[in-house]
């Protein structure tokens, strides 16, 4: 099975220690689920956008009262999120 060797600092690696018999796991198993939880972070989150983007114009038609007046599909591409300002 594929592996890293991937160095810290004696206080990181002390942090992550001290982190994973938190969880009651191992350093190997800790770093491991840690890592692979991001991921599918990574993959919901890109999943979440796509699927905003796809469907924006639906929810402003479904809500116009909370509709921004302009831009708001360019600003979501962008990744700039409306303020609470802007919502007034």
């Amino acid at each position: 099975m594929p592996a890293l060797n991937i160095e810290y600092t004696e206080p990181e690696l002390a942090a992550i220690r001290e982190a994973a018999a938190a969880d009651g796991k191992s350093v190997k198993a800790y770093v491991h689920d840690l890592s692979v939880r991001e991921q599918q972070r990574r993959t919901f989150v890109s999943h979440a956008v796509a699927f905003w983007n796809a469907h924006v114009e639906e929810f402003d038609a479904a809500f116009p009262e909370d509709a921004p007046d302009t831009g708001r599909r360019d600003a979501t591409r962008r990744g700039v999120a409306r303020s609470d300002s802007a919502a007034a």
